[in-house]
């Protein structure tokens, strides 16, 4: 065991990062925050690592704010500056799979909708429950759950406070994949390494540009702002190394990452 808040390692092409702080089932503090952020942008910025996943330990994913923390002053963040680069805010270039077994609510919800993709256990339970304590969730879930599933729904999320499963999650198109009790991080990394197998350059841009696609307003408009996402890509070596690898049938070994 390990008294370090935030575990990382590497599998592959996929760098892990774990919430441990599993006896609050991984609240999270200031401490915490700060960790995972440090732990995201290392990976974001290792050239050996093109996919993240977000995980957390002792059976749960994360239950949201540590309260208890908040009822002694503590701050959600360090500085201003802290709170405006946080991954909740500003993601990452990479792509970031949450895997989320058991609870993932308040926070912890929507920390699993900052990230790119979703997969969980068929027994994960998710849910917005801060209006039961006059809370307002103001990490992201109430502008991300209405792009991502029908509205009403969403809606009723916000306002019950009331828990769902994944199952529900995954008809809606939140859940990308679910996986049996145990096995979602498993399922992350296949999900990771299918991500992986791809131009390096072209992931990031096409992350990008699906992120900032509803900011661009008209569909003539962003045809125009996709450009300069897609240009590093488009304009990479790899971009030739990815058709030579066709005519030739084999597989294209990056080197743009």
């Amino acid at each position: 065991m390990t008294d370090a808040v935030v575990l990382t390692e590497t599998r592959g092409d996929a760098g892990i990062v774990t919430l441990n702080r599993p006896r609050v089932r991984n609240a999270l503090n200031l401490e915490l925050r700060e960790a995972m952020q440090d732990a995201l942008d290392g990976f974001d910025a290792d050239p050996a690592v093109t996919v993240i996943v977000l995980t957390g330990a002792g059976g749960n994913f994360c239950s949201g704010r540590d309260l208890k923390a908040a009822a002694a002053g503590e701050p959600m963040y360090a500085s201003r500056a802290a709170q405006l680069a946080a991954f909740t805010r500003t993601s990452t270039r990479k792509p970031v799979i949450a895997a989320v077994e058991g609870y993932a609510l308040a926070g912890g919800f929507e920390l699993a909708l900052s990230c790119d993709l979703i997969v969980a256990s068929r027994e994960a339970v998710f849910g917005l429950p801060e209006v039961r304590r006059n809370l307002v969730a103001i990490g992201g879930g109430l502008i991300r759950l209405p792009l991502r599933m029908p509205y009403h729904l969403a809606m009723q999320l916000a306002l019950t406070g009331e828990h769902v499963g994944a199952g529900r999650l995954a008809e809606t198109g939140v859940v990308n994949e679910l996986a049996d009790p145990g096995e979602a991080l498993t399922a992350a990394l296949g999900l990771a390494g299918r991500i992986a197998g791809n131009g390096p350059s072209a992931v990031r841009a096409a992350k990008e540009i699906v992120r900032r696609a509803f900011e661009w307003g008209g569909e003539a408009d962003a045809f125009d702002a996709q450009l300069a996402a897609a240009e590093p890509a488009m304009s990479s070596p790899d971009r030739q190394e990815g058709i030579r690898a066709f005519l030739e049938r084999r597989d294209p070994v990056w080197t743009d990452r």
